[in-house]
């Protein structure tokens, strides 16, 4: 979801900051880059961890929830991402959200783009699924997914959309094709295993995944 449906990156890049600034330390790319993917009170140990923060996980946690209070119901889609998931719901083809954030995180971050997430079914979020134990790159979250279709589908079925390094590596072990739409700055060798490559959601051609193509 994160970064592939929703602009939220940028958002969690602005928060970071501002909560690193208080004690003159800067939110890198590379530990942004190595986070990507984690639920969340794994990332906020790397987090306190990499830039060296005189907070625990669960002060940082505290401080990070009242300020994405107030931006992420600012939340903006990405591109092509609204044609997209029209276009397979239209086309009854199932599709599923399995993101690292929490329900309440996510619900603050759908909040103006409520009746199209209510496309998706089912959606599962890491940090607040008891049976997702393990964080991306793990396949469980993927795995967990599949398994709540109606019915249940098989992961050599699946096709992932991700944008993050540490999902691709989930996706490809649980044993699926992955669709990698990488923030430019991801180095190349961050992006293997994925079955395409794209620069945007805007640039994707169902019908090389056995999908109805667009019609416009």
């Amino acid at each position: 979801m994160d970064g592939l449906l929703l602009d939220t990156e940028i958002l969690y890049t602005k928060i970071t900051q501002m909560i690193a600034d208080r004690f003159g330390k800067t939110y890198t790319w590379e530990l942004k880059q190595s986070l990507m993917g984690f639920t969340g009170p794994d990332a906020a140990i790397k987090l306190i961890e990499g830039m060296g923060l005189p907070l625990s996980p669960e002060e940082y946690i505290k401080e990070s929830h009242i300020l994405y209070n107030e931006y992420f119901p600012k939340s903006n889609l990405m591109p092509g991402a609204d044609r997209l998931i029209r276009h397979l719901h239209k086309h009854k083809i199932p599709i599923a959200v399995a993101t690292s954030s929490g329900k309440e995180p996510m619900a603050l971050k759908t909040q103006r783009h409520t009746e199209l997430f209510q496309l998706f079914d089912p959606i599962v979020c890491g940090s607040s699924d008891p049976e997702v134990t393990k964080g991306k790159p793990d396949p469980c979250i993927f795995l967990v997914t599949a398994s709540r279709f109606q019915p249940a589908a098989k992961p050599e079925k699946c096709l992932v959309f991700e944008d993050a390094p540490n999902g691709v590596k989930a996706g490809v072990a649980a044993g699926m094709q992955v669709v990698m739409v990488p923030d430019p700055r991801v180095s190349p060798e961050l992006r293997e295993g994925a079955a395409l490559v794209l620069e945007s959601l805007e640039h994707f051609k169902p019908e090389l995944f056995g999908l109805p193509p667009f019609s416009d």
